[in-house]
């Protein structure tokens, strides 16, 4: 069983499960271009990738992004590294990587597919498709998601693809606009229910001026999902929701309502350390389960270490502030110089919560940071806390080889296991 399945069964037998899935969103070559795979400021273990650059025009520093193969390269390596839950890619990359590689055959971490690519995800270099009222589109079809080509073979459950998608809605409070957006989605909806394919929904702000006050959106957001997915009885509703994080308020409104319904968080523009880190704590806090983190993993200046601080902030080890002060001790102890000073990247800073591109800072020092440098093990505590966290023996389900089995892990376990792996390699 894939750890997605495993963290959504026990998430919906147990509300008060810590259990949180994350996702690694490498789908951006849908959105945009020459410049999706992100800065070579960070490379995989693997290195550079060949590339052709006449000196006369430029240089590949002057360049400055990494070529599909580098990108590729990146996937593998978060794959592999086994903190993620979903890894979210391209149906060309999707291709590659889970049809052609099978990457994913024996990893508990679930390949999933961008199913629709609507206009306002668009952001070619000095296009204006983004300033446009969102309009339905999809490239991929669903039998290309799972299996490659025009036509699946369908005398089998199994896909050699994947079996998830992302589906992706943009209200604009727009009659005609809106109502065109959900019969896209319900041709979606039906044909996906068909071919048993399942898939999470993705609901971004409206990207055009919608007349409603942005302290409104949220009620606004809340409201269109409820409404939307009342009309959709069990079979078709998606497995979760990936929506941009209105506060406090709206998400707890959202998620009272019914127990059954995964909320989840996207993540915007990059920002600061503080503000990815802070974000996803502050989003489980009030009851979301799921974050999905693009443009904030991507352009990190160490994507292992970042999605790290990620796991353990979900699994309650570490605050944000305290994440933010190891992750820079990470940086330092490799000799990354970090994208900006750690008393700045402390800061919260107003996201773009669009491809287009469309609070107070809180610190708190940490007494015991196992991740600065090579020292004697102890986990890093909270501000509150009053004694060191006791790293034990392994205890957690394993694999007949002896390997972690993550998939059978509940979050107690889950949360053993980060803290013995941290102990091992930094200890």
């Amino acid at each position: 069983m894939k750890s997605l399945d495993a963290k959504l069964a026990e998430i919906k037998a147990n509300p008060r499960s810590r259990a949180f899935i994350i996702a690694d969103a490498k789908d951006a070559d849908m959105a945009f271009g020459v410049k999706a795979p992100g800065p070579r400021s960070y490379l995989s273990a693997q290195g550079a990738r060949p590339a052709q650059f006449s000196p006369e025009v430029w240089t590949r520093e002057e360049f400055g992004y990494r070529n599909l193969p580098e990108f590729l390269d990146i996937i593998r390596e978060v794959t592999r590294q086994g903190l993620v839950d979903i890894m979210l890619m391209s149906a060309y990359v999707n291709d590659l990587l889970t049809i052609k590689e099978g990457l994913f055959k024996d990893s508990h971490v679930t390949p999933a597919a961008r199913a629709n690519d609507t206009t306002d995800v668009w952001a070619a270099r000095h296009g204006s498709y983004t300033k446009e009222p969102a309009q339905p589109f999809r490239s991929a079809s669903i039998d290309q998601i799972q299996c490659g080509r025009v036509e699946c073979d369908r005398t089998t459950e199994e896909f050699p693809g994947a079996n998830l998608g992302l589906y992706s809605v943009t209200w604009v409070n727009d009659l005609e606009q809106d109502r065109r957006t959900l019969l896209e989605y319900k041709a979606f909806r039906e044909e996906a229910e068909r071919k048993r394919f399942r898939h999470f929904l993705e609901v971004f702000d409206p990207n055009v001026d919608s007349g409603i006050a942005p302290e409104k959106l949220g009620e606004f957001i809340n409201d269109q999902i409820l409404r939307t997915l009342a009309g959709v009885p069990e079979a078709g509703r998606p497995l979760f929701l990936k929506i941009v994080y209105h506060g406090p308020r709206a998400m707890e409104e959202l998620c009272q309502y019914d127990p059954n319904m995964v909320v989840g968080i996207l993540g915007g523009g990059a920002g600061t350390t503080y503000d990815a880190f802070k974000l996803i704590h502050d989003a489980q806090k009030y009851g979301a389960r799921v974050a999905l983190f693009g443009r904030k993993i991507n352009h990190a200046e160490h994507q292992l270490a970042f999605i790290e601080m990620l796991r353990l902030i979900t699994d309650g080890q570490v605050t944000p502030e305290e994440a933010v002060r190891a992750y820079h001790g990470v940086l330092q102890a490799k000799g990354i110089r970090p994208h900006r000073p750690l008393d700045k990247d402390l800061e919260l800073t107003d996201q773009a919560m669009s491809y287009g591109g469309g609070g107070a800072r809180t610190t708190v020092e940490i007494r015991a940071n196992p991740l600065a440098a090579p020292a004697r093990p102890t986990m890093p505590r909270s501000a509150s806390a009053s004694a060191k966290v006791e790293l034990t023996a392994p205890a957690w389900p394993t694999r007949p080889d002896g390997s972690p089995d993550f998939a059978a892990m509940n979050s107690a376990q889950r949360a053993a296991f980060d803290a013995w792996r941290l102990k091992r390699r930094f200890g």
